[in-house]
């Protein structure tokens, strides 16, 4: 594995009645959900390190922390960038922004493990 501190992943989504909370069940507005943005910040740092991982193996995640700042309604376009800032072993940290226009709509960290597929799954019966 030859992973490295500054790779980047970029995602522009537009917020449909799927992401929103009222939706998903974590409340009852139509504005971005709270899981639904951590979903997008995932993704994106799964997309950073992806092309770059070994054959055989994919990373899992292991610990969050969010700050969800601006409510997003339907409609508005958000713009997710992850970086991979650290690398320790196979413990990957990632920071990651989400933007509407010039508004800070969440930040955050997201620390994933890089795994072997076929043993973490073997590990689990199937």
């Amino acid at each position: 594995m030859t992973l490295a501190p500054g790779l980047r992943s970029r995602l522009l989504i537009m917020v449909e009645r799927e992401d929103t909370a009222a939706k998903i069940g974590s409340g009852d507005v139509p504005v971005l959900a709270t899981p639904r943005l951590l979903a997008l910040a995932e993704t994106a740092t799964v997309q950073a390190v992806g092309p770059h991982l070994e054959p055989g193996q994919t990373t899992v995640g292991t610990r969050v922390e969010l700050d969800h700042l601006a409510a997003t309604p339907i409609g508005a376009h958000v713009e997710i960038v992850a970086e991979l800032t650290e690398v320790d072993g196979r413990r990957l940290v990632f920071t990651f922004t989400a933007h509407e226009r010039s508004t800070l709509v969440g930040r955050g960290v997201v620390e994933r493990m890089a795994v072997d597929r076929e043993r973490f799954l073997a590990r689990l019966g199937r």
